[in-house]
């Protein structure tokens, strides 16, 4: 008798959904109190850099009591000016050029759209496209500048 062979029905996610898959463990390890957000930027199916939100490299995290603002009470999306809590786009961008990385060609993955300040460094780092999970602020100004810069974006 001969043993059946499992492989046919082996399920592999895409690309995609490997990479998004991906950055969800990769957001487990955000240190903000309020918003736990990952980004994996990926060059010819390589990943090159993550990053998740939280406190600058050296300061308390965020669930430390580092950051003042994310410890209060204000609602979501307000006193953002006090956040001392990086981004996730932005931690992925500058890991890479901490570590000396180009990122020309790359496609960013987020758990999150980005807002306008990450979008002008996702443009300025030369990324190509971000694959988002879920929307988060993406207002009409930032994907007009994405489109401007030909940035390809969409929703996973």
């Amino acid at each position: 008798m001969m043993a059946q062979d499992h492989r046919s029905s082996l399920v592999r996610p895409d690309w995609d959904h490997y990479f998004m898959e991906i950055a969800t463990v990769v957001a487990r390890r955000g240190n903000c109190s309020r918003r736990q957000v990952a980004a994996v930027i990926v060059k010819d199916q390589r990943i090159i850099s993550t990053g998740y939100n939280g406190t600058p490299r050296g300061v308390p995290n965020c669930c430390e009591g580092g950051c003042a603002r994310c410890a209060s009470d204000v609602p979501s999306g307000s006193d953002l000016g006090e956040c001392i809590c990086s981004h996730a786009e932005e931690n992925a961008i500058t890991q890479a050029a901490y570590h000396g990385i180009a990122l020309r060609g790359a496609t960013l993955y987020s758990t999150l759209s980005p807002c306008l300040i990450c979008a002008k460094m996702i443009i300025n780092a030369g990324i190509t496209e971000v694959v988002y999970e879920k929307e988060y602020e993406f207002n009409e100004q930032t994907r007009s500048l994405l489109h401007q810069a030909g940035v390809r974006y969409r929703k996973l």
